[in-house]
């Protein structure tokens, strides 16, 4: 992106000395037509034919968080894509996952983790888990403008908090408005009965493991109800994406391990279409 000085062959001092430690800043002022939110809307209509992403869920367990997403991209009522992937390291000690218009959504993630990246190397330090959200507002305020005319963007931000010794959960508006969640959470078009399956199942003391098992749990349900949503795809071996964000970093679990949760999750169906129910009392 930069350019030498043809005089004396060095990249200017903008590029070497930035005045900021935010990457989107420093992009802004020099490019700002690179930004997401700067792209010029395309000559379809917003939205058309355009694949978006859903569904989200994240699980708080002790000592650190889970988030999960299934693999589906629609276009209208067309199945898009089968396996797009929605949830994403952001860095060492988060995660982070989109709902909404998959393109903006992929080059904000790639856009975030820059930022976070750029700030770790220009400061010497990590930023903290409410630093992070803060940032992720920024970015998503930014796109405003494409999400009035129907390109909205909503991530779902979860982070090890090393204070707390657990997992924090944040949720977005369209305008950029941020909000720490509770135990649990779910964005998009099925998130409604997601959110209704992890009301029923969370509790505060569940392993990495039932936490995993809850959230492919929710997303089943989401699928189930929600024509937007994928469940877990046997024939194809197309399973939701799972990660663990702990004291000991950001983990994706492996196709074997969201396999054997998936497998259960359809084998124990067969019995309980409805799924797994709580205690009455």
């Amino acid at each position: 992106m930069a350019s030498h000085d043809a005089r004396t062959g060095r990249v200017p001092g903008l590029f070497v000395n930035p005045d900021t430690s935010s990457f989107t800043e420093f992009l802004g002022a020099y490019s700002p037509e690179l930004l997401p939110g700067r792209r010029p809307l395309p000559a379809v209509p917003a939205g058309e034919g355009i694949p978006h992403a859903t569904t989200i869920v994240a699980v708080t367990f002790p000592g650190g968080v889970v988030m999960a997403g299934d693999r589906r991209a629609t276009a209208g009522h067309v199945i898009a894509q089968r396996d797009v992937e929605k949830v994403f390291r952001a860095d060492e000690f988060s995660a982070i996952a989109m709902a909404g218009t998959a393109g903006l959504g992929m080059e904000l993630i790639r856009l975030f983790q820059v930022e976070l990246e750029h700030y770790e190397k220009r400061e010497g330090r990590t930023l903290s888990v409410e630093g992070k959200a803060n940032r992720l507002a920024t970015l998503v305020r930014g796109n405003l403008g494409m999400a009035m005319q129907g390109l909205a963007v909503v991530p779902l931000f979860a982070g090890y908090d090393e204070e707390r010794d657990g997992g924090r959960i944040f949720s977005y508006d369209p305008a950029g408005g941020r909000y720490e969640e509770r135990d649990f959470y779910s964005i998009g078009s099925g998130s409604v009965y997601a959110r209704g399956a992890l009301k029923k199942l969370w509790r505060a003391d569940l392993s990495v493991e039932d936490a995993a098992l809850v959230c492919v749990q929710a997303l089943y349900d989401a699928a189930d109800d929600d024509s937007a949503t994928g469940g877990p795809d046997l024939t194809r071996r197309i399973f939701p994406v799972v990660s663990v964000v702990s004291d000991e970093g950001y983990r994706r679990l492996g196709e074997d391990e969201v396999g054997a949760l998936a497998q259960a999750v359809v084998d124990g169906r067969y019995d309980s279409p409805g799924g797994p129910t709580a205690p009455l009392r």
